[in-house]
């Protein structure tokens, strides 16, 4: 690739002669982004920033449509709660956890994030997308280790069934996210056994993915994954980036939930701040905005 990559963008691709389907991802600013937004913890943010990688990726496999969009869920039972991502095919993403300062040590038998601990494994992992007919389907499965990347794997096996390799990864340099990014290879039909057999023979030798995106990159980790089956990526990266649906108008439209009586203490009180879960984005509304929604609209100023 001669242009430019942006700060953060998918690769898309094929190996072994069209038996093996690829997609990559490099997601630092993404998870860094996130980061920021949320005010996460270290832990918090390697779990988050793995779960939007994924949700993405999914997104590229599962979507059928130019503006199709997947939301990953996992929850483990750990210290986070919830972490909610959702992933679009043209590479936008958000997402948020339910407890974005929760930490826990790094781990005493290899000193790093303790991500499983963080978000547990008495739990399912989630995955919601539109079927063709427009309606949501919602598949799960087990959480099988609670680092998100072999959890992913086992949904697409079982829920899916599709055979398939996950690789995600988030390295942290003193405060902020210094690499991040992910890999999923799906196995399609006619893939052999002597196929197979070498992507997980270059899968064990490249060892943990945020090392290899410290060396090298996403090209230079695609490129060891596949390493003798030929592969073929496309001739442009697709730029990604953390972007939210949210809107002021959004925000007015939410207190339609409430009763008129408590709409009337909002306006008393000098108005209402709104905060997007998926975002971090605050909205302040004033009086003049809430009082339009009792009289038949809202104009919810820019």
């Amino acid at each position: 690739m001669t242009a430019p990559l942006p700060p953060s963008y998918l690769l898309r691709g094929t190996a072994a002669g069209g038996t093996l389907r690829l997609v990559g991802m490099d997601s630092a600013r993404i998870v860094e982004d996130a980061r920021l937004r949320h005010g996460l913890s270290k832990t918090a943010t390697a779990a988050l920033g793995r779960t939007l990688t994924a949700s993405a990726l999914l997104a590229v496999v599962l979507g059928k449509k130019t503006d199709s969009r997947v939301t990953v869920r996992v929850e483990g039972g750990g210290p986070v709660g919830w972490i909610v991502a959702e992933g679009s095919v043209d590479g936008r993403v958000r997402g948020y956890v339910r407890q974005p300062g929760a930490d826990l040590p790094l781990r005493e038998s290899d000193g790093k994030l303790d991500v499983r601990g963080i978000v547990g494994m008495d739990g399912e992992l989630a995955v919601t997308r539109l079927l063709d007919n427009g309606e949501p389907y919602t598949g799960s499965a087990q959480l099988v280790s609670g680092e998100i990347a072999e959890d992913v794997s086992t949904y697409l096996g079982v829920s899916e069934q599709i055979p398939n390799a996950v690789l995600l990864g988030v390295y942290e340099q003193g405060e902020q996210v210094a690499f991040a990014g992910g890999l999923l290879v799906q196995a399609m039909p006619g893939v052999t056994d002597e196929t197979l057999a070498r992507l997980e023979a270059n899968i064990r030798a490249l060892g943990q993915i945020t090392d290899s995106l410290r060396r090298g990159g996403l090209l230079d980790t695609i490129q060891r994954v596949t390493d003798g089956l030929d592969v073929q990526l496309a001739p442009e990266a697709q730029p990604a980036r953390f972007e939210c649906r949210c809107s002021r108008q959004k925000a007015a439209d939410s207190l339609k939930f409430f009763s008129a009586a408590e709409r009337q203490e909002m306006i008393e009180a000098g108005g209402q701040e709104i905060v997007c879960h998926w975002c971090g984005e605050h909205y302040q509304l004033t009086p003049e905005e809430i009082e339009a929604l009792d009289q038949g609209g809202v104009h919810a100023r820019a």
